[in-house]
């Protein structure tokens, strides 16, 4: 089993930055493939961004592309996701989730997810 605890979230204005944290309880974790997912009211959960177990390979959501950057310290079962540049509608509960498959970019694909980090990006 493993459990996921987002942190990071919080109040920034447009064009600021966070780093959002998401760290995992499991003793597996360099199995995991792990992504990032963003819920704002009334709209669809949105992929942002994935990284492989290894660390070696990421993806991104379109909206997110050269903004934000994923990224895993194995050593402390740890997922990051660096955020730059933010838009107001980048406003959002962010989700960490981990897979034990490979990376993908659906929620279906994901095995466990943590309880979610409120951004909120003023403008």
């Amino acid at each position: 089993q493993v459990q996921l605890a987002e942190s990071g979230g919080g109040l920034v204005q447009a064009g600021g930055s966070l780093r959002l944290s998401c760290v995992a309880s499991g003793r597996t974790f360099r199995n995991y493939a792990m992504g990032w997912f963003r819920q704002a009211p009334g709209k669809e959960r949105e992929f942002v961004a994935a990284i492989s177990g290894s660390g070696w390979t990421t993806t991104y959501g379109d909206s997110v592309q050269g903004r934000f950057a994923i990224s895993r310290d194995n050593a402390k079962n740890t997922v990051y996701l660096q955020m730059n540049n933010l838009k107001p509608e980048d406003t959002a509960v962010y989700y960490c989730a981990a897979a034990f498959r490979g990376i993908v970019s659906y929620t279906a694909g994901y095995d466990y997810w943590g309880q979610g980090t409120k951004v909120t990006v003023s403008s």
